[in-house]
């Protein structure tokens, strides 16, 4: 099993293309990965990764309101066209993004932007929990980083599950989006209000 997650990483770096999308060409390709990158590239997956260093300097800015004005958010998506900012799936996908932040509440769109503090904040409290446990001393590292991708997937818009389809992460919805829509697409950033809440 690790071999395969290892070659399913593998094809998502290559491609871009979805979890589900690169286990499924894999399967169909007894695990060939060039194989698998070309079925994937025949179905039009593929396409998301060639697309990710295109300038993404469009977009919209929209807002959400919730449970009658007791949950807002503002988010920002970015793409490369004012063609696609006026989309009407472009459109449905940035509501479906602000929608998954009044239910999910992340505090960050990517891993990358969890403040060095934070992290460590976080890794010492795990640490602290295994230490507690009685687990032994060379265990704490394997379990500190399980708690990590624990706290990312629930913390990061990009890692969370998304709520419409929990087999599919936001990333991997990103992912498909764009090469549907075939151009670039950026998570920019978001802001959620709660009533009441600091």
């Amino acid at each position: 099993m690790a071999g395969s997650s290892q070659l399913v990483k593998e094809l998502r770096e290559k491609t871009g293309a979805g979890i589900l999308d690169c286990q499924k060409a894999l399967t169909e390709n007894g695990n060939d990965v060039e194989k698998a990158i070309d079925y994937l590239r025949q179905k039009g997956l593929a396409a998301a990764a060639k697309k990710a260093g295109r300038e993404t300097n469009q977009g919209l800015i929209h807002s959400y309101i919730h449970m009658g004005g007791k949950i807002g958010v503002l988010i920002e998506v970015n793409c490369e066209t004012d063609f696609v900012a006026r989309n009407e799936e472009f459109k449905a996908f940035v509501n479906d993004l602000a929608l998954q932040v009044a239910a999910a509440k992340p505090s960050f769109v990517k891993r990358e932007d969890v403040p060095a503090e934070v992290a460590e904040k976080e890794k010492t409290i795990y640490e602290g929990q295994a230490k507690e446990l009685g687990k032994p001393a060379a265990a704490w590292p394997k379990i500190v980083e399980g708690k990590m991708e624990k706290f990312y997937q629930e913390n990061c818009l990009l890692e969370q599950s998304f709520i419409k389809d929990p087999a599919v992460t936001v990333k991997d919805l990103l992912a498909q989006k764009i090469s549907k829509i075939g151009e670039n697409m950026n998570v920019r950033r978001f802001t959620r209000y709660q009533l009441g809440e600091a």
